[in-house]
């Protein structure tokens, strides 16, 4: 894949950030532009969702700065925020009894004064996002009435109704299917390209970080291993020394696209060593 031009969505200098006396992230440096998907990927522990809450601001940095469109992320109040950024947590909870419609027009409250009800414009804008992630035939329906990966696809929704231009992921695949992965994968590529989203994900699945990032990001205890094309970054040797369990890395002889494997694994599968 090419890399989008146009500019810089997110810039993130030497950030430093952690929990008391711990610190998680170590000068972390990257940037992602308009129109592009940017993985993250590590193991467990090694800073993914830390990076996504300092990218936020919903904690302190301890060094470094992030910049959003230019502009540095202490400028924006929440209103500013949420027009620019919009987020979806690994978990995601909802207080009280709502339908699917009206937790997705939740995404178009940053839009709206201050005593004003939702436009027809407004309930177009969601009824487009429902539609998006094959959501239509669930707009009246209770969100507790949903399986786990249904409700995933709610506050992508939802996400996707405050039309931002950064769009801030953190495992957008758990609970999903294999044909929710690659259509809501498929969908947030065509959105990158028509809207100029910069979409940034935190994945455990290597094999999605390869198949739809434009670029990949290779985290170890919070310090940054490399960033590029999958290719450049998901090779044995970085897997080997950041999962510290031997890998296999190939191609699919049908598609041609990265495969990752446990090295245990490598005899049971078609694809051709790289």
């Amino acid at each position: 894949m090419n890399r989008p031009t146009g500019g810089i969505a997110i810039r993130a200098s030497s950030i430093r950030a952690g929990y008391g006396s711990n610190e998680v992230l170590h000068s972390v440096t990257f940037e992602v532009s308009p129109g592009e998907i940017f993985a993250i990927v590590g193991p467990n522990g090694s800073g993914k969702s830390t990076l996504l809450k300092a990218l936020l601001g919903s904690m302190r940095l301890r060094g470094g700065t992030v910049e959003l469109l230019g502009d540095p992320l202490g400028s924006y109040d929440r209103r500013a925020l949420a027009r620019t950024v919009a987020s979806v947590a690994q978990e995601n909870t909802v207080a009280f009894r709502f339908t699917v419609l009206e937790i997705v027009l939740m995404g178009r409250a940053p839009h709206l004064g201050a005593f004003h009800f939702e436009s027809g414009q407004d309930l177009r804008i969601a009824y487009d996002a429902l539609g998006c992630f094959d959501l239509l035939e669930f707009a009246n329906r209770y969100l507790e009435e949903l399986s786990g990966g249904e409700r995933k696809r709610v506050f992508l929704a939802r996400a996707l109704a405050q039309s931002p231009k950064i769009v801030m992921l953190d495992e957008p695949t758990a609970f999903l299917d294999l044909k929710h992965v690659a259509g809501i994968f498929d969908r947030f590529r065509s959105l990158a390209r028509e809207r100029g989203l910069a979409i940034i994900a935190t994945l455990h699945d290597l094999n999605v970080a390869a198949t739809y990032a434009d670029r990949v990001m290779l985290l170890k205890q919070g310090a940054v291993v490399g960033i590029g094309a999958p290719a450049e970054v998901l090779t044995e040797e970085n897997l080997r020394r950041v999962y510290e369990t031997e890998v296999y890395v190939g191609r699919n002889p049908i598609s041609g696209g990265l495969v990752v494997l446990p090295a245990g694994n490598t005899a049971r599968g078609p694809a051709t060593r790289i």
